[in-house]
């Protein structure tokens, strides 16, 4: 988008937020927008994908603070009566003896020549504007890797993105004015949760495993599901709450190859409700089992300050 078209373009108001909006409120606006007019979800409306590449136009404009002030800029021009300008040509018939310094009183003195060679269309080519649009992807799909379609181009996302990633695609933003080079896309990626495994680094998943006290304190074996199958796992005896045993090679596959492992994390589940033998066998257990887990604890119970005298 050339700079001298942003005096028919409100960006403000494509986005339907005021001209003091913050920069969460902008990025609040476009992200809402975007997901209802993303082509993906609007396939059967032709109308989504022009709506949605304007309003991708108008937050890469809005989101960085140089593009925004320069375009104000511009737009303030607009108010003053510079639209009467619009398309004056050098050379042209007919135009309008324009004072620079006039131009430079609207502007101010940051970046005005430059906006004034822009809008009478002095300046050779320039880059493009960049772009962003959002891609939401299942859970397995950012562990796996996968190709989105975005805009007519295909993207190529790699294994273990997380949420909130940023994917550059250099040359596929706004064209250049003049012939000039094409500005960059960039995909923010969304992923869905998995009902069972989270994320970890270089190709890791996570997932918790409920056992009882009596597994947990005799040690068992449980299956526990990855996402291509399921693995056996070993709990040795004695195993607390928030222990994590580590799987090799059971994980999603790593960014630079390999594949990475699976982390089971262990929840002891404390029964809440009891029936009378259980409650017997666990009173009977309690009067046979002396340790206590708070051994620890108790050494430093009423243990005097230093310089401070015990009562």
């Amino acid at each position: 988008m050339a700079q001298r078209d942003w005096m028919d373009k409100d960006y403000y108001k494509v986005l339907g937020v005021s001209k003091t909006a913050t920069k969460d409120e902008i990025k609040k606006a476009y992200r809402k927008l975007a997901q209802r007019y993303h082509p993906d979800a609007n396939k059967s409306d032709k109308n989504a994908e022009t709506r949605f590449k304007e309003i991708s136009e108008a937050h890469s404009i809005l989101s960085n603070d140089d593009k925004r002030r320069e375009y104000d800029q511009m737009r303030s021009f607009v108010e003053a009566g510079g639209q009467r300008f619009y398309g004056f040509q050098p050379g042209g018939q007919g135009g309008v003896r324009v004072n620079v310094g006039d131009i430079g009183d609207i502007f101010g003195d940051v970046g005005g020549s430059g906006l004034f060679e822009d809008l009478f269309g002095f300046r050779g080519t320039q880059r493009g504007h960049d772009l962003e649009t959002h891609a939401t992807l299942s859970f397995e799909d950012a562990v796996h890797g996968t190709t989105v379609s975005i805009q007519g181009t295909n993207v190529r996302i790699p294994p273990g993105v997380r949420d909130g990633t940023r994917i550059k695609v250099a040359g596929k933003g706004g064209p250049g004015p003049g012939g000039g080079q094409a500005g960059d896309l960039y995909v923010v990626v969304s992923v869905t949760q998995h009902a069972l495994f989270s994320q970890g680094a270089a190709g890791d998943l996570h997932v918790r495993v409920p056992v009882t006290i009596a597994e947990a304190a005799l040690g068992t074996q449980v299956s526990v599901p990855t996402l291509d199958g399921k693995v056996t796992v070993k709990v040795p005896p004695g195993t607390s709450g928030g222990k994590v045993l580590r799987v090799k090679g059971k994980g999603g596959p790593k960014p630079r190859g390999g594949a990475g492992d699976l982390l089971v994390t262990i929840d002891v589940e404390v029964p809440k409700k009891l029936t009378k033998q259980e409650r017997e066998l666990l009173e009977r257990f309690a009067e046979i089992h002396k340790g206590s887990p708070r051994a620890h604890l108790e050494t430093h119970v009423g243990k005097p300050r230093a310089g401070q005298k015990a009562s």
